[in-house]
């Protein structure tokens, strides 16, 4: 039986640690959070993607948050956060995972890193780190990858095992290592040239996505400001089956990849070449303003309707950055709720998948979307189109909606 270690027990960590435990590995699930191990360890869950019942069944999955755990590993993967500080990756997390795992690396083993980073870090920062600590050679005496996650919270679709698995390594049998360990945890693996080509391939299926996202964002903004309705506009260039791919505003974006990910890719550009990377700048300055421009519209409605955001009952649904997930990093509800509160709104706000209150102000207060609150509301917001959400409830009881999804129309309703 292989031992595997999973360092990183968040949201891409702990899918893969279970995986792999189902798939007949030994697995050690390594975090410093320690109450998220005292959870995992009572067979509680606490990512959607991962139902508490599928911990509970499992016999070989060891939650700890002690590192000597880690010790006589085959495969280790390093699945932590890689936060942005004030616009610099902050790789502190990796850094310690490697100093960690290298105290008990040895011979034969193989090392993964699945966490987003700029093109180089695997070959240049990781595989440096592993070496002092274990006086080991890498691609020598052990082996090493890049494997980007590609987890999306909530999808039923594409899901961990069945999405294909980009794999990499530092040289040739590196590659074979870890494609080796993926192949028995994942349907397809696609295997690339170089760590560095896969690094940089995450970056860019997150930029893609990041500067499509803009694109129909800036065309909301002004398609309401001409009166043109841009919902029935991207539904009619969505028939075009060639040359088009189907993209809707929204909020804002929210989630590790969309406000993180680029910007690494655009501060390598900046650091390595001196140049920047327009594309993801002008992305990053759309997107974040979003919420803004929500709350504007909010403010015009509600001045229409004769009344002042202070003192009004504005009921956000959702705290998620999207649909049918309890994920709220980075949500564009956190800076929603954030100006109407300056603005000395009473914001309230439902949301049955978001659990834990650090995610939101603790002076707006958590409900139920009942008739009796929606009724209560001067303004409603639906930021999340969660399917637990009854949207004919919404319909029957708000006085008004704005809805960011597109997913009510009535006379109470406007859209995005």
């Amino acid at each position: 039986m292989t031992r595997v270690v999973v360092c990183g027990q968040g949201y891409v960590g702990l899918p893969l640690a279970v995986r792999a435990a189902q798939a007949g590995h030994d697995v050690v699930a390594f975090d410093v959070d320690e109450e998220r191990i005292k959870r995992l360890a009572a067979g509680e869950s606490y990512v959607d993607d991962v139902p508490s019942s599928a911990l509970q069944s499992l016999t070989s999955f060891h939650p700890t948050s002690d590192p000597r755990s880690c010790g006589g590993f085959d495969v280790a993967v390093i699945a932590v956060p890689t936060p942005l500080r004030d616009g610099t990756p902050d790789l502190s997390y990796i850094e310690a995972s490697a100093r960690t795992l290298a105290r008990f690396l040895r011979p034969g083993a193989t090392v993964a890193l699945e966490s987003t980073t700029y093109p180089g870090t695997t070959a240049d920062l990781v595989a440096p780190l592993l070496e002092e600590g274990s006086g080991l050679v890498a691609g020598t005496d052990f082996f090493l990858g890049y494997s980007p996650e590609r987890i999306d919270p909530g999808n039923r679709d594409w899901t961990l095992v069945t999405t294909p698995k980009v794999v990499s390594g530092i040289d040739e049998p590196s590659l074979r290592a870890v494609q080796a360990f993926y192949d028995t945890i994942v349907d397809r693996t696609v295997p690339v040239s170089d760590t560095r080509v896969a690094e940089l391939a995450k970056l860019l299926e997150n930029t893609f996505r990041h500067v499509n996202i803009a694109l129909v964002n800036e065309l909301a903004v002004f398609a309401h400001d001409l009166g043109i309705d841009i919902w029935e506009a991207i539904g009619a260039a969505a028939t075009k089956p060639f040359g088009y791919l189907r993209f809707v505003p929204g909020p804002g974006v929210g989630g590790h990849c969309l406000p993180i990910d680029p910007s690494y890719l655009s501060w390598r550009v900046q650091r390595t070449l001196g140049q920047s990377f327009r594309f993801v700048e002008l992305a990053n300055d759309i997107n974040n303003h979003m919420p803004d421009y929500v709350v504007r519209r909010l403010v015009a409605a509600l001045n229409e309707r004769r009344k002042a955001v202070n003192g009004s009952r504005i009921l956000l649904l959702g705290l998620a950055y999207k649909k049918n997930t309890g994920d709220a990093r980075e949500s564009p509800a956190r800076r929603i709720a954030a100006l109407l509160l300056e603005m000395g709104a009473d914001v309230r706000a439902a949301d049955p998948h978001v659990v834990e209150d650090a995610h939101v102000d603790r002076r707006v207060a958590r409900v139920q979307a009942t008739p009796a609150q929606l009724a209560d509301a001067d303004a409603v917001l639906l930021l999340a189109d969660h399917d637990a959400f009854d949207l004919g409830l919404v319909l029957q009881h708000a006085g008004y909606v704005l809805d960011t999804r597109r997913r009510l129309t009535g006379p109470n309703v406007e859209s995005l």
